[in-house]
């Protein structure tokens, strides 16, 4: 296991430049991509801009609020309750090229504006394709809303904070194109019967999903099976709010070995995915509430098909284990994880031929902007090279009829007739 801390401090963790010798390019303006697909990405991101927090948190807590600052090296940084919290390199690579992915913290103006920018990111969209978008946080809260609620010892700060957050998702982020950015808060972790009244007044006022930790523990919040989390998990099957677990999020990446090298964290990234369907399937939170939806975000759907296999076999177990049959469940647990959980590919081209045993309805594909593994600006041939070969009918539930579903997302008919009408 590495912390993504530990690992955004590691300057060396790629081959690119760091300080002096560090160079910013911006590639060539990509041409508008053909369309074959309208295209709901469920996995994107968000860079905060510096004025996110502004005039929403009390003028008392304002001074102690995240905020942008000039370093002295002539760099930028935000500052959160007298602690430095920059912006990750990573967290905005689209249109530069891949010799400069790095850690290094970067300035807005050395990122792509669409990564911070509302109005450039719908231009984005439009050039790759993208009807609609659902965006994930950065860094900067931490992909749960973690780090502003667990960076401070004062709750009140973290709650205004998180509150601010999710006011700026929902006035200008998701608020200014509703039709294209699907809402989704950061939920409040400190206080279960809390986070669970402000995901009631959330979904009231239109957010359809929330962004939530694939494993609490490891950033030292209870574990789903503690009976913490059950009435803001309860909150979220009342509402149809999808609870999104984005790998990473419980703050560190699989890895083998401290000496490993980086690229065991890349190829292992997924891997969390595997353990948080476990982990929540036989946490009895989805027996307990059947119509719980929880989608695992940037998991890939190359492991689920064995998966499947693995719980079926693993019904011999349940007699000698007790654990299953005392949730009382009728289903198996493979049937469950088939009821309650979706799928999201970003390159998983050798496993859509697996879809039925995975579950057709239930996949869903995302672009990643603007993050390293984004498919930006090619998200378009890609998802054509991938499952062009599909039934039309299949194709239309990846592309965007499973997302529109899970997250009560309308599209309307001339686009869903014609990815050229946006």
């Amino acid at each position: 296991m590495k912390s993504l801390d530990d690992l955004s401090a590691d300057l060396k963790f790629t081959t690119a430049k760091a300080g002096a010798e560090r160079t910013v390019t911006f590639l060539p303006e990509p041409p508008r991509a053909q369309r074959h697909y309208t295209v709901i990405s469920v996995d994107d991101h968000i860079v905060e801009p510096p004025d996110t927090f502004e005039g929403r948190v009390p003028h008392k807590l304002a001074d102690r609020a995240p905020k942008v600052v000039e370093t002295d090296d002539g760099g930028q940084t935000w500052i959160y309750d007298g602690q430095s919290l920059p912006n990750v390199g990573f967290n905005a690579v689209v249109g530069r090229p891949v010799s400069e992915y790095g850690f290094e913290p970067a300035r807005f103006d050395e990122m792509r504006r669409g990564a911070w920018d509302i109005h450039e990111r719908i231009k984005d969209m439009d050039l790759n394709g993208i009807y609609a978008s659902l965006n994930f946080p950065s860094f900067l809260p931490g992909f749960a809303g973690q780090r502003l609620q667990l960076a401070t010892k004062d709750r009140e700060l973290a709650l205004a904070s998180v509150r601010a957050w999710n006011d700026w998702h929902h006035e200008v982020w998701a608020g200014t194109y509703p039709d294209r950015i699907i809402g989704c808060q950061l939920p409040w972790l400190l206080d279960p019967e809390l986070g669970a009244a402000m995901i009631r007044e959330n979904a009231e006022r239109g957010f359809r999903a929330v962004t939530f930790s694939e494993n609490p523990a490891m950033l030292g919040l209870p574990t789903i099976h503690s009976g913490y989390w059950e009435p803001m998990v309860a909150a979220c099957a009342e509402t149809g709010t999808v609870i999104n677990l984005h790998i990473g999020s419980s703050g560190s990446a699989p890895s083998t070995t401290d000496d490993a090298p980086p690229d065991v964290q890349g190829v292992l990234f997924f891997a969390y995915a595997i353990s948080a369907a476990v982990d929540w399937l036989y946490s009895g939170l989805p027996t307990r509430h059947p119509e719980l939806k929880i989608c695992l975000s940037e998991g890939g759907i190359g492991w689920v098909a064995g998966l499947l296999d693995r719980l079926d076999h693993m019904l011999s177990y349940h007699q000698m284990y007790g654990t299953w049959n005392a949730l009382g469940e009728t289903l198996s647990p493979s049937e469950v994880l088939q009821r309650n959980f979706w799928f999201c590919a970003v390159e998983d081209q050798s496993s859509f031929c697996q879809h039925e045993r995975i579950g057709t309805d239930h996949i869903l594909l995302e672009a990643d902007y603007p993050h390293c593994d984004s498919t930006w600006p090619n998200t378009q041939r890609v998802i054509h090279e991938e499952i062009g070969h599909l039934p039309p009918e299949v194709i239309r539930k990846f592309t965007w009829e499973n997302a529109s579903r899970l997250y009560g997302h309308p599209v309307p008919e001339n686009v869903q007739r014609d990815p050229d009408a946006f």
